[in-house]
């Protein structure tokens, strides 16, 4: 009677299990399969959402910074905001790029240096 009884309650979890088990197949199997042109295009999509997300850490730390130190402007180096941020100097000069078109920031007189509009 006893194994009978948790036969039964253990069912639910196993039909659970069996769920998981045939979704995280179907996701695997939708990736393997899926065309060259359509990894690039999910590919640069999540770099550009990546390259957002960085583009507003790196807003919000000008507006830290300038909470901090309210006189005067926030100028930071392309190299000195990588490691703040721990990220590729390249990456964030993409970033800084994205919000120069977006007129968040300008380029300092000195190369490699960026003032922050906060």
């Amino acid at each position: 009677m006893q194994p009978l009884k948790t036969l039964i309650s253990s069912a639910p979890n196993w039909s659970l299990i069996a769920l998981a088990s045939a979704l995280g197949i179907a996701a695997a199997g939708f990736r393997a399969f899926e065309s060259e042109n359509t990894k690039k295009k999910r590919t640069e999509l999540k770099r550009q959402k990546e390259l957002r997300s960085l583009a507003a850490r790196i807003s919000i730390y000008g507006q830290t910074i300038h909470q901090r130190f309210p006189t005067g402007d926030v100028v930071v180096g392309e190299r000195d905001l990588a490691e703040e941020l721990r990220k590729r100097p390249e990456t964030v000069v993409t970033a800084l790029n994205l919000l120069l078109n977006e007129q968040k920031v300008q380029r300092a007189p000195l190369s490699g240096y960026w003032k922050l509009n906060t």
